[in-house]
């Protein structure tokens, strides 16, 4: 019972809308499964938020360390590539991941990046677009907190109204 509890717990940190559907099928009981769901969910935005600011200045600080371990051919012929590709290119042109980031928060913004976390977003990336975007933000753990709070009992209403679909 124990290791299903803690696998529940983190897949919850991962992807929280699979996890109390998955628990319901594993067998677990049901006040265990809202438990460990919402642990592993508010455990796991607590993990990935206060995690990302430290990889993200460790990232910055050591990107020039790394960029002088990069033998000089393979500088000089990235210089030649960036060179010939930016005279062909007078426009910025952003990746789809970059793309996807903007989107997000201009169109959602700081309501639909709460809201969306723990159901389209995973923990992991509402997390880190939080931090990144919204840490001044005073009580940005707390609306976290509430969203993850509000879409268990969302989940757990539709499983108890729908008991047939999960069994």
């Amino acid at each position: 019972m124990f290791l299903k509890l803690l696998h529940i717990v983190l897949l919850a940190s991962v992807k929280y809308i699979l996890t109390l559907p998955y628990a319901m099928i594993i067998g677990v009981d049901y006040k265990y499964a809202i438990f460990a769901v919402l642990f592993g969910g508010i455990g796991g935005f607590l993990f990935f938020f206060y995690l990302s600011k430290p990889l993200l200045r460790g990232f910055r600080f050591l990107w020039p360390h790394l960029c002088k371990l990069v033998p000089a051919s393979l500088k000089y012929r990235y210089a030649c590539y960036c060179k010939t590709r930016n005279s062909k290119r007078q426009f910025r042109v952003f990746s789809k991941h970059s793309r996807f980031l903007v989107h997000v928060k201009s169109t959602y913004g700081f309501w639909g990046i709460i809201l969306a976390t723990p159901v389209i977003l995973t923990i992991p990336i509402g997390a880190f677009l939080a931090n990144r975007y919204y840490a001044h933000k005073k009580h940005i753990v707390w609306y976290m907190i509430l969203s993850i709070i509000a879409w268990a009992g969302v989940l757990s209403g539709v499983i108890f109204l729908f008991p047939g679909i999960f069994f």
